[in-house]
């Protein structure tokens, strides 16, 4: 029988039903909330065939686990998406673009960092596999979808997974506040992997010292660092904004 896991909220559970419905078992929503938000998420899920279940909040709240859930919990098939860098590279009809993260395991920051992914056309988030969060309920409920649509690869070694891309021609630029130069000073034009470490620790030795290229991203006024998240963003944009020139 195959696995299961629990969506919880409207972003997370129209995603799913949006990209593949038929991974959607059971519907639970709350029985008080008749507005038009609520209606058009049943109505959808039921045209894709899927049972919708109108229960009391406790329901709900036990089944999310803690996790906010607006009144709309989904039990679906875990889903997984491209488990392999090299199909990752091999089928991507632009310049490759990987995301990172060396070391992030609140499930806030992975989420919101799925997220950006998403917006900016990345083709993988990869992370190490013991020192990483994986695609809980939380992570999928900031994500609003994207776990569905980006590959979350976790690999044994990030080392050797860095060295590997390097030999199919993909080019790693690692963030570090000490860094010469800005992420300004970055070629995005052809396959590369922004490489981001965890939120004050920063980056692994050996991580640092994979990397093809450290850059920083300015920083103009009196805190030191951003979160990993917005850091993803600013460049994995930049990347964006290369590209589009």
């Amino acid at each position: 029988m195959q696995a299961t896991q629990v969506l919880s909220g409207f972003h997370a559970v129209t995603a799913r039903l949006r990209h593949a419905p038929d991974s959607v078992r059971e519907l639970y929503v709350d029985a008080s909330r008749r507005d038009k938000r609520m209606q058009s998420l049943t109505d959808q899920a039921e045209r894709h065939g899927c049972r919708v279940h109108a229960v009391d909040a406790a329901r709900l709240d036990g089944l999310a686990k803690g996790v906010r859930h607006q009144g709309v919990v989904a039990v679906v098939e875990a889903r997984e998406l491209a488990v392999d860098l090299d199909e990752v590279l091999e089928s991507a009809t632009t310049p490759p673009l990987l995301l990172i993260l060396d070391g992030v395991t609140d499930p806030h920051n992975l989420g919101a960092c799925l997220r950006t992914a998403d917006a900016a056309g990345v083709h993988a988030v990869v992370a190490p596999r013991d020192r990483s969060v994986g695609l809980t309920s939380v992570v999928q409920r900031v994500a609003c979808g994207a776990a569905d649509t980006v590959p979350y690869i976790t690999v044994t070694n990030l080392a050797r997974t860095m060295r590997h891309l390097k030999e199919c021609g993909v080019w790693l630029v690692g963030t570090d506040d000490q860094a010469t130069d800005t992420l300004h000073a970055v070629d995005a034009a052809g396959p590369m992997a922004w490489v981001m470490g965890a939120e004050g620790e920063g980056m692994r030795r050996l991580t640092r010292e994979t990397c093809d290229q450290l850059v920083r991203i300015p920083m103009l006024g009196s805190v030191e660092s951003l979160n990993v998240s917005v850091a993803s963003a600013v460049c994995l944009y930049e990347t964006v904004r290369q590209r589009q020139s």
